[in-house]
């Protein structure tokens, strides 16, 4: 198969289905973010860090192909004649949930309690981290507005979420592990 096809020439892009859509359409935004997302996942996941967080990171990065591979799909085509399922693939459940949430549970046991916001940064890779997490806000705000349109099944917006909130804790963690100081963020009173 050529990498090529020529068929994106004129500045559309297929669906799974076979349906055309411009490559600026919301559907297209959304699964490109969650796959900017993921190259910057692949990212944290090639610096120095705990090999326990780089397995989770895999699963995330396969589980972000899903939820592409999901909105990458024409509503209207998700069926085939059959009645099966366009993609043969496993969908995102509450067992995706629940990983994230353990993971989250499991960071949070060895860190100090937050009291502050505090200011990204501290280290390389608590950056990319961050980074990452504000990627994943963009892209849960690009699937929340196309299920304004389209609807979205609801545990990808839930499972997007999750994500966030875990890798804001996994940059907690990072900055534990590294010994990177956490500024937090006092505003200056005004008098």
């Amino acid at each position: 198969m050529k990498i090529y096809t020529k068929t994106g020439d004129d500045g559309t892009t297929g669906l799974f289905g076979g349906t055309r859509v411009p490559k600026h359409h919301i559907r297209i935004e959304s699964y490109g973010t969650l796959d900017e997302l993921n190259s910057w996942i692949g990212l944290i996941r090639d610096q120095q860090i705990d090999k326990s967080s780089k397995q989770v990171l895999i699963k995330i990065q396969e589980k972000l192909f899903t939820v592409g591979a999901l909105l990458a799909i024409d509503p209207e085509k998700e069926k085939l004649k059959s009645g099966k399922d366009r993609l043969n693939i496993p969908k995102i459940d509450s067992g995706d949930l629940n990983l994230l949430e353990k993971e989250i549970d499991l960071m949070e046991q060895d860190l100090p309690p937050m009291t502050h916001f505090i200011l990204p940064g501290g280290h390389t890779t608590v950056s990319y981290c961050h980074i990452a997490r504000t990627i994943c806000r963009r892209a849960e705000r690009l699937v929340s507005q196309l299920n304004d349109f389209e609807p979205v099944d609801p545990i990808l917006l839930s499972y997007i979420n999750r994500l966030s909130d875990f890798l804001f804790v996994l940059a907690r963690k990072l900055s534990y592990n590294v010994q990177a100081e956490e500024i937090r963020w006092i505003p200056e009173k005004r008098d």
